[in-house]
């Protein structure tokens, strides 16, 4: 069995996603009935979908989006964490239809000017309603925003941080520094786990290979262990640089050198563990 623990959908007629450019080819609607047959022929049987825009709508329509497609096993969606009342809200998304794959929430924190946003007081009082509401919390942030994570897990032991896309390495420019120093201090925090997501579009989209990616991915494997590391799709923003069947395929070869109970826990073990599956 195969979890795809990180995509996303979205409906233009919706709603815009004002982050993608006017001339994108992400820029048209990607809905789970286009994922799903290229999940399955990949070998995926379960996802994981995640929110896009910081927009209180969205993670409803997500909540029903889950409840209607037996593909989408889990939701991680987006709150105010900064509210006087998360905790009521958050009671309230897990009473909505299709509430019960509600199992974490995530910010765009990489786009906060603050590189200690995740530290604030009215920040952390709400990252302690997400524990005490037995949720997760993604993690999409810069490299240099990893300090602040590494600081904003130590503080809330309770609560288990998911660090989406490794921590955004600048694969392209070939400088792992001072990215891979973050990643092993957030990385001996027992309650971090991190996704093997989102590789191929911080490399050169149109001339990546498998040895581009594989220093970041062993250096991630390194530090969390299979234990505490998850394949992630990334799609649709993937196919900027790769399908969805060459995003999971060099998934399995960066982790080719794994025993088989190794391999089961990055391709199944940790996303059904963590996001309760």
């Amino acid at each position: 069995m195969t979890v795809d623990a990180h995509h996303h959908v979205w409906d233009l007629s919706v709603r815009d996603q004002d982050w993608i450019g006017a001339d994108s080819p992400l820029r048209r609607d990607f809905t789970v009935a286009d994922l799903a047959p290229e999940a399955r022929a990949a070998g995926v049987d379960r996802t994981v979908l995640v929110q896009t825009v910081t927009v209180a709508e969205e993670t409803p329509e997500f909540l029903a989006l889950a409840a209607a497609h037996d593909l989408v096993a889990a939701v991680v969606g987006w709150t105010d964490l900064t509210r006087p009342d998360v905790a009521a809200e958050l009671a309230r998304l897990r009473a909505l239809p299709g509430g019960r794959y509600l199992r974490g929430i995530r910010h765009q924190v990489q786009g906060e000017p603050d590189p200690e946003w995740l530290l604030r007081p009215d920040v952390r009082r709400g990252l302690a309603a997400v524990a005490e509401a037995g949720l997760v919390y993604d993690l999409v942030v810069l490299p240099h925003q990893l300090p602040a994570c590494a600081g904003a897990a130590a503080s809330l032991p309770g609560l288990t941080f998911v660090l989406d896309h490794l921590g955004k390495p600048p694969v392209a420019v070939r400088t792992p520094q001072p990215w891979a120093l973050g990643l092993r201090a957030l990385a001996a925090l027992p309650n971090t786990v991190c996704k093997l997501s989102g590789l191929v579009t911080e490399a050169d989209p149109a001339s990546w290979t498998v040895d581009d990616l594989r220093p970041y991915a062993d250096t991630v494997l390194d530090a969390f262990g299979p234990g505490r590391l998850m394949f992630g799709s990334d799609w649709p923003v993937c196919t900027l640089a790769a399908s969805y069947g060459e995003v999971t395929a060099a998934a399995r070869e960066l982790t080719s050198g794994l025993s088989a109970a190794e391999r089961a826990e990055v391709f199944d073990g940790t996303a059904t563990r963590v996001y309760g599956l």
